[in-house]
């Protein structure tokens, strides 16, 4: 079956890509900061020259994770304290519970993240 130009259309409106959020100058080890992409509130931190995003809400009462303390990989919300692990997303407490987390790339001194 041969694809038409709206179905082509179609499958590239739903391909990931990368966005520029920042610039690696604006990150130190342990920092944070809050971004906001297509609509989407996104914290970014720098930890031992990686880099992790994960959606800037905790799961208890909507905290801003992006103006959390970083120790290690554990994000700690500034309202309640609750932990979650940049790297996957996951609450310590209860791993199951998750916070929606996004792929990040360094290119040319730019931090890129996915956007799905």
């Amino acid at each position: 079956m041969e694809n038409t130009k709206s179905d082509k259309k179609e499958t590239n409106q739903n391909l990931a890509r990368f966005v520029r959020v920042a610039e690696k100058s604006d990150l130190t080890d342990g920092s944070g900061k809050v971004v906001n992409v297509d609509g989407r509130s996104i914290a970014l931190f720098r930890g031992k020259d990686e880099y992790f995003a994960l959606a800037n809400v905790c799961l208890h009462r909507g905290g801003p994770l992006g103006e959390g303390s970083l120790n290690g990989s554990t994000i700690t919300c500034p309202w309640h304290g609750w932990k979650f692990d940049v790297r996957t997303g996951s609450f310590t407490v209860i791993p199951t519970l998750k916070v929606p987390t996004y792929k990040v790339k360094e290119h040319n001194g730019s931090v890129m993240v996915e956007i799905p």
